[in-house]
This record gives structure tokens, sequence and C-alpha cells, in this order.
């Protein structure tokens, strides 16, 4: 025994690798003090149980162990390759000590932004926190005006300064100690054995255990999800999820939208749409205004009395208006908002196509009013490079106004994610002016910013400070809408204008299931009161029915290509489509179908009231219906079927629904890395 422990990878002494061992116990203790601190902060939202318990602390210590066993490989080959001369070298030595700080700053830093996001979003690192790392200005200047950062950083300092003293004795005794190389390579050659039972075997086999998604989060490691995130920002929808009959659930799909095209191409949902034969050339005005929960507003049944009257004219409008009672959004993030009203696209795993390389030329809401003489375009207070979101607009036929084309005596206000409200209106105002004047109708797709952290606006403007939280940010959102209506009714063109109020998200997102119901609920106000009567609709409706339901509004005649149906039609059978990056779910009937990766079906009934998470029958008419939307989305996709210019022609069956590899095999092939962070994107939220 004592031969074989001279060989562990993590000796105690008289070895090079010591500061292994103290790194490894480091990052554990760490960890697990974060998972305490997030557990106790959401306590009140998590089942009270020693089983709980075991999930989140014992599965949490799982992938942590997973995860630092990875991160200290790479110091682990330095040390194995490095001479012992130039290892106990005065610069080496030097070196050596600053790197292992910054290392330190950087786990601080980790520790504060785990927090600061689970503050945020109630989930550890995930796809947002990439976009995050790729949108360094915006969420730079974001948490600079947001947070105070002086105690920040005196936390970062002082934090380092304790990890780097807990580290001190073993890196001193790592540069010091004479170890043979035959030892070293031994040493070296059981961390990459554990590395890879701990990337291959464990991780798979503990994630996501329980109904409760707060305990699966828990359960997790940020930085594990992290890298996980990075890697994997789309999933293959045949590899991972239950797959139905393609030719039956093209049938179905066909059925439910009422396609007239030839019924032997697969998931061909095109049908010609005739107009009222009253077609009006009449302008339209989408705001698209972030983060507006349906709990905001005093008119909708889920209003929380903590925003009781910080809406008034939102609340007006919804008796003005035909006002949408019971919509959901598709997505949690912007750019999934922004898809599923633009292209009427169910969402797919990973992320919105409004974020990926192939983004357009799709068949889209702009390109069907563009055909019918409109000008097109998208306007943002902020720069249209975040989120993608200039070339996936510009890619589908719109003209683009962002923050660049503002001039310094039209910006009043601005913060991290662009100029505040009030000025996207008045450019708006100005732009269209200009197409009026030209005789044109017009079309324009607006997206704020103002109610959005740091929530800071200008001063003097309502009577919550500027910079106080959501709930000023939520009144200084009414009243520029506010403002922008009333400003509206002095220009020639009102009278002829639909406006159309819609949230891209809610507020947040997470919840004790997975794709909790009333966390997607939004609002839809469409406003005309010279051509579209006041009236409540209280059918539940998804956001990817906007554009049909628009354009049937304005009386178009056009061929439809969309997924989305409109609501005021004949026939229309109620249903919500929601997911996040990996759970794609279908509210029908008072039920909701969620499919999952790793092919798991499950189901809620009575969503809004019941969080009790149930096996799915893959036979059930609900789950056939939710396999026909996703596995046709993703079907239509991936074939290019969906862009604008795709061909009409019969479409290939795939070669079989069958799986030649398992997820657990696919998880066993390529490098360490691989090994180590393909085994978990089953797994994460």
């Amino acid at each position: 025994m004592a031969f074989l422990l001279k060989f562990f990878p993590f000796p105690r002494y008289n070895s090079r690798f010591v500061l292994l061992t103290r790194l490894l116990q480091l990052l554990l203790v760490v960890f697990f003090l974060l998972r305490l601190y997030l557990t106790w902060v959401s306590w009140v939202d998590i089942p009270k149980s020693p089983v709980t318990l075991l999930l989140i602390f014992g599965g949490g210590l799982v992938q942590d162990l997973a995860f630092s066993l990875f991160a200290i490989l790479p110091p682990a080959l330095l040390l194995l390759v490095i001479p012992q001369r130039l290892l106990a070298s005065r610069p080496l030595t030097l070196l050596s000590r600053l790197v292992v700080f910054f290392s330190m700053t950087g786990l601080a830093f980790v520790v504060a932004a785990e927090v600061l996001f689970w503050q945020e979003f109630s989930t550890r690192f995930n796809f947002i926190a990439v976009d995050y790392l790729i949108y360094r200005r915006e969420v730079t200047q974001n948490i600079y005006e947001s947070y105070p950062m002086a105690i920040i950083i005196l936390y970062l300092v002082v934090a380092s300064l304790i990890l780097f003293k807990v580290l001190s004795a073993a890196l001193t005794c790592s540069l010091t100690a004479t170890e043979p190389v035959s030892h070293r390579i031994t040493r070296f050659s059981g961390l990459v054995i554990l590395v890879v039972i701990a990337g291959v075997a464990l991780p798979h086999g503990l994630l996501k255990r329980s109904t409760n998604n707060y305990v699966n989060e828990l359960a997790t490691n940020g930085p594990y999800q992290f890298v996980a995130a990075f890697r994997n920002n789309t999933l293959n929808y045949r590899t991972f999820y239950h797959l139905g009959d393609d030719k039956a659930l093209s049938r179905q799909l066909r059925r439910q939208l009422r396609a007239t095209s030839p019924a032997h191409n697969l998931y061909d949902i095109t049908r010609t749409v005739d107009g009222d034969g009253q077609a009006q050339p009449l302008n339209v005005i989408l705001v698209t205004v972030e983060s507006l929960s349906a709990k905001y507003l005093d008119h909708l049944p889920d209003s929380s009395s903590h925003y009781l009257g910080r809406t008034p004219f939102l609340d007006r409008l919804a008796t003005q208006s035909l006002f949408f009672t019971n919509l959901y959004a598709t997505g949690t993030r912007t750019a999934r908002g922004l898809e599923a009203i633009t292209l009427s696209l169910p969402p797919t795993p990973g992320r919105s196509l409004v974020k990926r390389p192939d983004n357009g030329p799709f068949y889209s809401l702009g390109g069907v009013l563009k055909q019918h003489g409109y000008d097109t375009a998208f306007l943002y207070g902020g720069r249209g490079f975040f989120d993608n979101m200039n070339a996936f607009f510009s890619g589908n036929g719109y003209r683009i106004v962002d923050e660049g084309d503002f001039s310094d005596n039209e910006i009043t206000f601005k913060n991290a994610w662009g100029v505040c409200d009030e000025d996207l209106y008045a450019k708006t105002l100005q732009q269209a002016d200009k197409v009026s004047g030209e005789h044109r109708p017009f079309f324009f797709h607006l997206m704020t910013t103002s109610n959005h952290r740091p929530y800071t606006y200008p001063d003097g403007k309502i009577d919550i400070p500027s910079g106080t939280g959501r709930e000023g940010a939520v009144r200084y959102t009414d009243y520029a809408l506010e403002n922008f209506f009333r400003n509206a009714r002095h220009h020639d063109w009102f009278e002829n204008t639909i406006f159309v109020v819609v949230a891209d998200h809610c507020a947040g997102s997470a919840g004790k299931v997975g794709l909790p119901v009333a966390r997607y609920h939004i609002p839809l106000f469409i406003y005309a009161p010279n051509h579209i009567a006041a009236a409540r609709y209280t059918k539940i409706a998804s956001q990817i029915d906007l554009a049909p339901t628009l354009l049937g509004l304005l009386g178009i005649d056009y061929t439809s290509h969309f997924f989305g149906e409109d609501v005021l039609a004949p026939g229309y059978q109620p249903r919500a489509l929601i997911g996040n990056y990996q759970k794609l779910g279908l509210y029908h009937n008072n039920r909701l179908v969620i499919l999952e990766p790793q092919q798991v079906i499950s189901q809620i009934d009575d969503p809004w009231h019941s969080e009790s998470l149930e096996p799915g029958d893959p036979h059930a008419a609900d789950v056939e219906l939710a396999e026909a939307y996703y596995q046709g989305a993703d079907y239509l996709i991936q074939r290019n079927l969906h862009h604008r210019d795709h061909k009409s022609r019969p479409i290939p069956a795939p070669r079989s629904t069958a799986r030649s590899t398992s997820v657990s095999k696919l998880n066993v092939k390529g490098v360490l890395g691989h090994l180590l962070f393909k085994a978990v994107c089953c797994g994460k939220k």
C-alpha cells in the first residue's frame, strides 16, 4: 500500500505535485461554500428533505470534482515536463507565484459572478453567460452601472490574497521538491485516468435527478456548465430527442396548419392565405418591449401587487386595443423573441436562429410585407452587433437603424445597452415621417432597452429615482410608451397605422420546473382604433402567431410557410410553444408536454397551479403534436427549407429515425476535453 501511495497523483508532501493536492482541496471547498450559499438563498423554492440535500451536495460534489480534475490537468502537465533546475530558478519561481495569484483572482471573480448571475437568472452559468462573454462592452458597462464596483474590487483583492496564502506553502514545496521523472509520469498518468472517469462516467450518471429545477441547477458546477454551453451552442435534435415517425408527424402538422402543398413533401406546411379582399396598406409599428412580463399589468390575472399602478398607460391601452390576455413567449432571451415574432418558428434546441451563422434569408414577416410594397426597418436603441441582431435583420431584408445612426443631439440619455426608450421613439417618428413623405407604407420593428438592468433612465421623468430597480424601469417603460403614442397622434400617418406592443420575453424565467408557464406569460396589444375594434382575446396563443394574425388583420393575400396561425381565423386550435436552450414545451388543453434531451418526455397537468412532473406517454395526442412542431421545425431548418429562396421540390425522407449510437456512446468520443464536457450537454438547462 505504501508503494502504491507513492505514485498517487495527490501526495501530501515531498513531491512537486503537492500543489495539485492543495489546489484540488481548495477548489472543492470554495465550490461547496458557493453551493451552500446559493442553496440558502433559494431555500424557499426547494423541497425540504434529506434526498434533496443529497442530490444538491452529492451530485454537486461529482460535478465539482469533475471540473476541478480537468482544471488542474494543465498545471500538472507543466509540473511533469519542466526540469528541476529551471523549476527552482528565481525567474520561474516569481512567474509561478504571479500565475497562481491571478488564477486565484480568477477563482474569486467566478464566485462573485456566479452569485450575481444567480440573483439575476436563478441558474448556474449557461448560454446567457457565454453571450455575456462575447458582448463584453455592453456587459462590462452594465456591471459598472449596476453594482458597487469599489466593493467588488476590494473583495477581489482580499479574496485573492487569502486564496493565494492558502496555496503558498504548497507552491513552495512543489517548486523545491526533487522527484524522479518516473514518479512524475506515474502520478500524471493516474490523474489522466481520474479525469477520464470523472468526465465520462460520473456526471452522465448523476445529473438531473430531480423534478425541481432549482435542485438540478444547484447540483451543477457553474464553470463546468459555462464551458459546456460554449462548446454546445446547438443540439442535434435527431440525436438527443425522442423521435416520432416522420410521415405520421408530417401529416399531423400539415393537418394542424391546414397545408395545401403536396402531401408527399415531408413537413411542407405551405398554404395559400386569402385576405378578406379589403387589404389596406396600413402602416405597422411593432414595439418589442424588453422584459415586459404579464405580471406588471393590472389587467392580467397574474399581476403582481408589487407593480400595482406602475403601468397606467398600458392598463388604459388594454381597454382600447385588441388585447391578448393569454399569450406566451417562446423563450427566455431577446433573440428568441425576435426569432418567433419575425420568422414564426418554434424554438429549436440551442441558440436562436438570430445568433446562428446561417440566419437568412428566411421566410419572414418583413419579407411578406416587403413584397407588398412596404418599407421594412428594424430600429434598435443599442448597438445591433449585440445578439447578432443587425446581421439577422439585414440578412432578411430589413433596413437597420441602431445607436450608430443617432446624432449627438438625438441622444438625451444612454446607458450600457443604448439610448433610452424616448430617444428610440423620437427616432421612429422621424423615420416614419420620412417614409410616409415618400407615399410608401412602412413596417417598423422596434426593440427597446430601458427595462433592463441597470434600470437607468432620464431623471425627472417619473417619481422613482433612476437606477433603483426594476420597478422604476417598468414605470419609465410605460411613461415612454405613453409619450410616444401622444406624439404620434400629431402625425399625418397616425390614423392609418397599426401599433403592436409585445414583450420579447419575461423579466425572469427560472422556476421549480424547467418550463414554468407563468414565467412565459406576456401581454400583446394591437391598437388601431379606426380599423380594429377593441376587445379581449382570451384563448391561448404563442408569439409565433403574431405575424400571421397581423397579416390577417391587414387583409393581405400571401403564401404562408409560417408555423404560427392567424388566431382570429376560424378553426384555430389554442396552444402555445415555449422552450429554453434544451427543454421544448407544448402548452395545450391545460397540459404542458416537455421534450428533453436523452429522449425524455414529461408532462404537467394544470401547469399554472401544479409543479408535479410526470412521465409522458410517447403515443399521447399532445406529445405527438409537440413532436410534430419541433421535429418538423428542425427538419426544415436543417435542410434550409425555411429559407425564402428555396425551390419548391420534394423533400427527401431521413434515412432512419433509429439511432445507431446512443447518447452515452457519443459521450465517449474525442479527446479528454470532449470526454469531460460533452458528457453534460444533455444535462444542462
